[in-house]
């Protein structure tokens, strides 16, 4: 079987002297795993694009005895400049592409996680400032997009809107305002900007997430103080460790 697809290369390793194998997000198949044969040398066939975080057009084979997917040509769409320089935007982007994976990738929702992985990509190679609170949003993103949304709209007792600040049910994934908050536990409390923060990210793609790389955005209302970054972090968290059972743990996510 053969079929051509867009992918980012998430991961690459050399496996004989000349050959590569590719962990790849591809837009329609999810993340496949894939060997190019001779891929370190060949120029004609990959043209030296085989490297991480590339976006790239590749054709790709069943091996005859169906067990291997190879790789039979590849073109270069774009690549990241700054995220080889700065290992602080890599390590973000990682930490994205690390969750990721260990969410999984449903093939019916591959269009969706390409392109939110791709956006958060060139929000980090664009932007001349990224707080480092983006990987924790970008997994509320990704969670709200395969069905795990907090509802964040109004209080769950009274349904009641505007508040200055309101308690998020960690267990639930809804919020209480200030006056039915009370008897209510495993609650983190969080102010009206922080939670109109979240909306955000629930709402727009990473590219207008300007409360992370502008100080002067009357839209977002400025760029997030560590207070607020703080409250944001221990609701998505811990929204994430009970609902999803993922933590971050020396690197890596596992399971709780």
């Amino acid at each position: 079987m053969e079929w051509s697809d867009t992918a980012l290369v998430l991961g690459v390793g050399r496996f004989r002297e000349s050959d590569l194998w590719l962990r790849m997000l591809t837009r329609r198949h999810g993340i496949v795993s894939a060997f190019a044969f001779g891929g370190s040398r060949s120029r004609k066939r990959f043209c030296g694009c085989l490297d991480l975080f590339n976006e790239l057009q590749i054709s790709t084979k069943t091996t005859r005895n169906g067990m291997y997917l190879s790789l039979q040509e590849g073109n270069l769409i774009r690549g990241p400049r700054r995220l080889r320089t700065d290992w602080n935007r890599l390590g973000m982007f990682m930490n994205c592409v690390r969750f990721v994976e260990a969410l999984g990738v449903p093939q019916d929702g591959a269009a969706g996680v390409f392109l939110l992985l791709k956006d958060t990509l060139e929000l980090l190679e664009q932007s001349e400032t990224v707080q480092d609170i983006l990987p924790i949003l970008f997994r509320l993103r990704l969670a709200s997009q395969q069905g795990y949304a907090p509802a964040l709209t109004a209080c769950v007792s009274c349904g009641k809107k505007d508040f200055d600040h309101a308690g998020f049910l960690v267990s639930e994934g809804t919020i209480v305002c200030p006056d039915c908050v009370s008897g209510r536990g495993n609650i983190v409390e969080i102010s009206g900007k922080s939670l109109d923060v979240l909306r955000q990210v629930q709402e727009v793609s990473p590219l207008h997430w300007h409360f992370l790389t502008s100080g002067s955005s009357e839209e977002a209302g400025g760029v997030l103080l560590p207070a607020e970054r703080r409250e944001c972090a221990r609701a998505v968290d811990g929204f994430v460790q009970y609902h999803l059972g993922l933590t971050w743990d020396r690197g890596r996510f596992r399971r709780m």
